[in-house]
């Protein structure tokens, strides 16, 4: 059963992500906790979001901005490293509270409150008929790609950030996708080499038919995606970007994922 929902719930989320540019690794690790230790849903979404991504390479990656993905991605590359080894090396904040809901407890962390705030006050303003009209000036790519990368690599938490920036640098909605998929590869690897000394312990090795089945629904997930893309405006790339940032911020900020 869990192999079906888990499938399920990849190619769904994949289709819907395509977009937006985040969010499956955000889904996916939550409904794999619901069949295994936290530590080995981890690695197993980071994984399938790792290989989905260099497939996604191949669909969209042509598009990227070339100057975009230097003065975002290498600052990402950098901070996802440190983010990385924070996380391995450090036990973390404690909860400031947990509760209980329909017979699950939820944790609500300093980290994943700050996360919310800021993702929810980039959603609001992207809704806003002033913000709408703004674009952000290149030379502020590396402050978005520090913040992203760090995220990324400290919680997996990469996408909502990098979206946030790079939907208002102007780029067209091929270019916006391509070139956050690339990024988010680069990101990956990065959290993945870090992670990679867990692996081993955490049981990944003994799932791995579990990883390719839900790679392969993800892959063709986000090839529905990327032929729906056409049919998309960015006006309406825009606001699915920004209604889907507020959603998930929610969620993680009262810790449901």
């Amino acid at each position: 059963m869990e192999y079906f929902i888990i499938c399920l719930a990849a190619f769904l989320t994949s289709i819907l992500t395509f977009f937006s540019g985040f969010g499956l690794g955000t889904i996916l690790t939550p409904i794999f906790a619901l069949f295994f230790p936290i530590d080995l849903a981890i690695a197993l979404t980071g994984v399938v979001h790792f290989l989905n991504n260099l497939f996604k390479v191949g669909l969209v990656g042509k598009h990227a901005n070339k100057t975009v993905l230097l003065k975002f991605g290498i600052p990402a590359v950098l901070a996802a490293f440190i983010g990385a080894w924070v996380l391995v090396n450090i036990s973390g904040l404690d909860n400031w509270f947990t509760y209980d809901f329909m017979g699950r407890v939820f944790e609500v962390t300093p980290v994943k409150v700050i996360i919310s705030v800021v993702l929810i006050a980039f959603s609001i303003f992207e809704l806003t008929k002033t913000f709408k009209k703004l674009s952000f000036d290149k030379n502020k790519l590396p402050v978005g790609g520090i913040l992203s990368g760090f995220f990324g690599g400290l919680s997996g938490h990469q996408g909502a950030l990098r979206s946030a920036f790079l939907i208002k640098v102007g780029l067209s909605k091929e270019a916006f996708i391509g070139t956050g998929v690339i990024i988010a590869c680069f990101i990956d690897f990065t959290r993945l080499s870090v992670y990679a000394s867990r692996f081993s312990t955490s049981g990944l090795n003994e799932n791995m038919l579990l990883v390719i089945l839900a790679t392969l629904s993800a892959m063709i997930g986000a090839i529905i995606g990327n032929k729906l893309l056409k049919k998309v405006t960015l006006d309406y790339l825009h606001t699915f970007v920004a209604i889907t940032l507020i959603v998930i911020s929610i969620a993680l900020g009262i810790g449901l994922i």
